[in-house]
């Protein structure tokens, strides 16, 4: 495993500012997150892992009518969802430790859950099921095969990992979900690769 993965969050924190000033507002992701909204119960509550700032995708959801509640391992990051949407929650947490003892009608990992290690996207699927309402959605974005890449964020390396679609397809049907849409490196959402699942 590769060093960086250890100091993804740290990285976070210490750009916490910078990175939330240069994510992009255009919601390139509306057309998954529609797809989201769809495959769960109308106004269900979401489960946020690695919200940010809360901008643009929390943002978007809470004006659809949705409670949030959003997790994120950066402080800094925390505190500018929290003055922006005061009436949601949001709290300072690493997910892959997350027991907040209650179910959400949707749970959404949306270019967070791939900056785990292979191993610890393993133990997530355990979390999202015990998060998960009867008939909840889950959406996450992954890499589109097993392996490591190491990108750039202000001159830093950004660890990002994936396991291959046959395992994901495995622990989400463990965890029990079952797959509705998945689309590697989709060209009409800037190349993400997208998991969407519903809970059974």
């Amino acid at each position: 495993m590769h060093p960086a993965s250890k100091h993804v969050m740290d990285l976070y924190e210490r750009h916490a500012r910078t990175w939330d000033r240069e994510r992009g507002r255009s919601l390139f992701e509306r057309a998954w997150l529609d797809r989201f909204r769809t495959a769960m119960a109308p106004g269900a509550s979401i489960l946020d892992l690695g919200c940010g700032a809360g901008e643009p995708i929390a943002r978007y959801l809470i004006e659809a009518g949705h409670r949030v509640t959003g997790v994120d391992s950066s402080p800094s990051l925390i505190g500018l969802a929290k003055a922006r949407f005061a009436e949601h929650d949001w709290l300072v947490a690493d997910m892959r430790r997350l027991d907040l003892g209650g179910c959400f009608g949707g749970i959404i990992a949306w270019d967070s859950f791939f900056h785990l290690s292979r191993d610890d996207q393993r133990q997530m699927f355990p979390i999202f099921g015990a998060h998960a309402a009867r008939g909840a959605a889950l959406m996450f974005t992954s890499g589109p095969a097993d392996g490591e890449a190491i990108g750039s964020y202000e001159g830093e390396p950004l660890y990002h990992a994936s396991l291959d679609p046959a395992t994901y397809r495995d622990l989400l049907a463990q965890a029990g979900f079952e797959v509705v849409e998945h689309i590697a490196e989709d060209r009409a959402c800037g190349g993400h690769t997208v998991w969407l699942a519903r809970a059974t």
